[in-house]
């Protein structure tokens, strides 16, 4: 292989990663436990957006299970933004031509 292509495939590529950076940056996504009860929103990177919790869970006595509903919806919303990170990554990886299998250090 061509060493001044693989340096340019090299560039294209870290073009690429920093633009796929700043698109997960942006990106929002949902996430929500106990049938709707408690939903967040996301960035990309982990940041808590919002969170919305329904009255009917405003109980003195079920703080806990408030709290571990929470929990799950961050969990179920972080599970979606890794979801979507990795699947960009395979969409920008399938039009470098690289090798099948092949791991970058990133």
């Amino acid at each position: 292989m061509d060493i001044m292509k693989m340096m340019k495939q090299a560039k294209q590529l870290q073009a690429q990663m920093g633009n796929l950076q700043e698109e997960i940056g942006s990106l929002e996504v949902s996430g929500s436990s106990g049938g709707g009860l408690v939903t967040i929103v996301m960035s990309g990177k982990g940041e808590l957006k919002s969170l919305k919790i329904d009255p009917s869970l405003v109980k003195e006595d079920e703080v806990e299970i408030l709290e571990d509903l929470v929990i799950a919806a961050h969990n179920d919303a972080k599970a979606k933004a890794e979801a979507a990170m990795q699947e960009k990554t395979q969409e920008m990886m399938s039009g470098m031509g690289l090798p099948a299998g092949m791991k970058l250090p990133f």
